[in-house]
């Protein structure tokens, strides 16, 4: 009886160590990019140093296994793919999405840097006076190429500031969603597998309750860190 209560003990100690040994976040871990899988295909994103509290939020995530099952419950073409509700894990058909997640929140970390161009990944949020992030459902963008014109249009009615002419460059010819700028945490992109976003952002979507749920799952199979290399 002794015995078994001792391996019992030492079962529960190793299980809390591991899980606590998970949740630290190391120089190592920082040097690595982030493996999704999907099951419409794989993207890789690095993330930014510029931005410490997201990016060791989304890493200490990556390493507990908080993603896998997820489901991306929110898409909507030449916008963005959203995803990282724990409550889309199994959910049923019709069921609307987009509340669920860790109760804290990560305060912003805007960078005149880092833009809403193709291919970035940043930290949805709800009406937060601070605009802190939530803890753990993200976006990423697919957004649309602008003309000079359309940019001035964004300028004026939504940003109220005017957009740098290096990124100015990159909205007209790669795209983006500028009027999300200093709003939302940007805080990483991709570095492969951007064409998954587009498969991802062209997916039948509801009209109903669910609005812009995909009727048919879209979910992350995995997430894990992975080395870098070059793509």
């Amino acid at each position: 009886m002794k015995k078994i209560v001792f391996l019992l003990l030492t079962f529960i100690f190793t299980q809390l160590t591991w899980g606590q040994k998970d949740s630290i976040v190391t120089k190592r871990d920082r040097k690595k990019d982030v493996l999704l899988e999907t099951s419409m295909g794989n993207i890789w994103i690095r993330l930014s140093d510029s931005t410490p509290l997201h990016r060791d939020n989304f890493i200490k995530l990556v390493k507990t296994n908080y993603y896998p099952g997820i489901l991306f419950h929110r898409v909507i073409q030449n916008f963005m793919i959203q995803s990282g509700d724990p409550d889309s894990r199994g959910a049923a058909p019709g069921v609307p999405l987009g509340n669920g997640g860790p109760d804290y929140l990560i305060p912003a970390e805007f960078r005149p840097t880092l833009f809403h161009k193709k291919g970035v990944i940043a930290a949805a949020r709800d009406n937060h006076p601070q605009k802190a992030s939530s803890a753990s459902q993200f976006y990423l963008t697919q957004g649309k190429v602008f003309t000079e014109a359309g940019l001035d249009s964004v300028e004026t009615y939504r940003l109220k500031r005017k957009i740098p002419a290096d990124q100015r460059k990159v909205y007209t010819t790669l795209g983006g969603v500028p009027h999300l700028d200093q709003n939302y945490t940007v805080f990483g992109e991709i570095v492969k597998g951007l064409e998954v976003v587009d498969k991802i952002a062209a997916v039948p979507t509801s009209k109903g309750p669910d609005k812009d749920r995909p009727l048919q799952d879209v979910k992350i199979i995995d997430a894990k860190l992975v080395k870098r290399k070059k793509h």
